[in-house]
């Protein structure tokens, strides 16, 4: 039987089988789920910024050594090292690089004369036309039902007027986990969709079996977007310690956040130097209070606990609304054949209606 396949401008330009994308999620997007999904025939993202380049570095030959297939790394834009890691995406031949926010010009336009595949993740119609007048490749266009830092407007109202307001590929993301997603941010104008916490409750996620069978038994309601984590809104689990953390005061975020923040210092290796460096230059990035970058810190020591530790009561967990929606834990081929065969399924059903 012949496979099934939806071509568009994003597979064209990316050179996978299946407009597909497993989203560079901190903790969670390693070698063996991006493997499994560059095998699969979409697109997998490593997640870096919870890596030393030491880290980045041996995980990007991990992938290379499973298979020939393209995969990405999600890079944060405002990182002390962004150049030197765009410099070692570019020796290794990464195909995409993502980031979750809009990286300097000099980065976009390093990347593009090594042939390199620049997609940074937008949450707002400016933002995309800002970028693509940068020369940008593509978008990633995350909408308010998205898991991790997300924005206030649905997917379904964001995705129209980006489709409509720039000529690259749009890739969609948030609220998506099935074939008929991926039909209906065809029909917006998408190129194909972006998926983190489907991707996360997959077999091949490393992500402790508990754990999985937490976010299995949520509802829609089950998820809340908070800034008390760090600063910014940020879609997490609800669960006893998110509780507290909505509760808690101001002085106690904080002083839980720089104590968080130095052991991730201390697990990376990162300088203080480096650190002070970062925050700074978050601070310039999005505009943030000095309280809000110490809060920034907090993040990767909650996510590690509760991602990688398997301690929800330590540690938060991002996801997307959709995760009230997910019942099974499939390997990303069995995930990412589903979905495409739905969304055939689901076009010709819909342009067997159409009349006259």
């Amino acid at each position: 039987m012949l496979e099934q396949r939806i071509r568009t401008r994003w597979t064209e330009l990316v050179g996978v089988r299946h407009p597909i994308v497993q989203t560079g999620m901190g903790w969670v997007a390693g070698p063996h789920l991006v493997t499994a999904t560059a095998r699969a025939g979409a697109l997998g993202i490593l997640a870096s910024a919870t890596m030393s380049y030491e880290e980045l570095a041996t995980a990007i030959r991990e992938v290379k050594e499973r298979t020939d297939a393209p995969f990405g790394v999600n890079l944060r834009a405002d990182a002390a090292d962004a150049a030197e890691r765009v410099d070692l995406l570019i020796k290794e031949g990464v195909r995409v690089a993502s980031f979750a926010l809009a990286p300097r010009q000099e980065l976009i336009a390093k990347l593009k004369d090594a042939g390199t595949v620049v997609v940074p993740s937008i949450g707002a119609k400016r933002h995309a036309e800002k970028v693509a007048a940068w020369g940008v490749d593509a978008v990633i266009v995350q909408g308010g039902e998205g898991g991790g830092h997300t924005g206030g407007v649905a997917t379904s109202l964001l995705l129209p007027q980006i489709t409509a307001a720039v000529d690259i590929p749009v890739v969609a993301a948030g609220g998506f986990f099935d074939g008929r997603g991926l039909a209906a941010a065809l029909a917006f104008g998408a190129e194909g969709v972006a998926m983190g916490t489907r991707f996360l409750l997959t077999s091949d996620s490393r992500v402790p079996e508990a754990v999985k069978a937490l976010y299995l038994a949520k509802d829609v309601n089950g998820t809340v977007a908070t800034p008390k984590i760090d600063g910014v809104p940020h879609r997490v689990l609800r669960t006893g310690l998110v509780e507290r953390i909505e509760d808690s005061g101001r002085v106690s975020s904080l002083v839980r956040s720089a104590r968080n923040g130095l052991a991730f210092k201390k697990m990376t290796g990162m300088s203080l130097r480096a650190m002070v460096k970062d925050g700074l230059a978050m601070r310039k990035h999005h505009g943030l209070r000095l309280g809000q970058v110490v809060m920034a810190a907090n993040t990767p020591m909650l996510l590690k606990a509760g991602l990688v530790q398997g301690n929800p009561a330590a540690g938060v967990l991002s996801a997307g609304q959709v995760v009230g929606l997910i019942e099974d834990l499939p390997s990303c081929e069995e995930l990412v054949d589903r979905i495409i065969a739905e969304a055939v399924a689901t076009m010709v059903k819909t342009s067997a209606t159409v009349v006259g």
